[in-house]
């Protein structure tokens, strides 16, 4: 009975608690980038949300550290589980698509037909003309949702595959056109769309 209940004894010190620890940094590290990106990007009611469920999980993995300051496995699965939240809170924001983009176009041919192709799918884009190394060009400027960023680059790729593009992040925007939102952003609609793999 007594070499039975220190075998579980040592089997919960060295490979559940550890692995607990793991899950433990991994829900709130994940969490708590996704804080971060809601931050970024104006989701001022998401992220107290957010941080209120990642200080929890971290208080109860912290405390198991402490409890446990002689087990060296419980050091790897924090800074494992650290490492691996990070990576998963990157794919969540990837799947979620959250936010807006500002995207700039610099076509290397006649812009008209991608112009008019990205109105026609109700994008809002601006013509400017420019200066750049060879001259006078012209440059295409679009505020889009970021779940439609792959539809707005397969666009560039068929009408103007070598165009220059940059994207970056949009913390808010108004007054501007913006195509029809398909979706707002609740938790179930989160979930529907990461299980399809949107």
């Amino acid at each position: 009975m007594e070499t039975l209940l220190l075998s579980d004894s040592w089997v919960f010190t060295w490979v559940i608690l550890p692995i607990l620890i793991f899950l433990a940094r991994i829900g709130d590290v994940s969490i708590g980038t996704l804080r971060l990106i809601f931050i970024a990007r104006g989701f001022k009611y998401y992220a107290p949300f957010l941080g209120f469920f990642e200080v929890i999980i971290w208080l109860l993995a912290i405390g198991q550290i402490m409890q446990h300051l002689d087990n060296f496995m419980c050091y790897i699965a924090y800074g494992l589980g650290f490492a691996t939240g990070n990576f998963i809170g990157i794919i969540l924001d990837e799947k979620l698509s959250l936010g807006t983009v500002l995207v700039r176009i610099v076509p290397k041919i006649d812009p008209a037909e991608l112009i008019s192709r990205l109105r026609a799918e109700e994008f809002g884009a601006s013509l400017v003309d420019i200066e750049g190394m060879t001259g006078k060009m012209k440059m295409i400027f679009a505020i889009i949702k970021r779940e439609d960023l792959k539809e707005v680059m397969a666009i560039i790729s068929e009408h103007n595959p070598a165009a220059f593009v940059t994207i970056e992040d949009v913390k808010t925007a108004q007054e501007g056109y913006f195509r029809m939102t398909r979706r707002r952003l609740n938790p179930i609609s989160i979930l529907q769309d990461f299980r399809k793999g949107k």
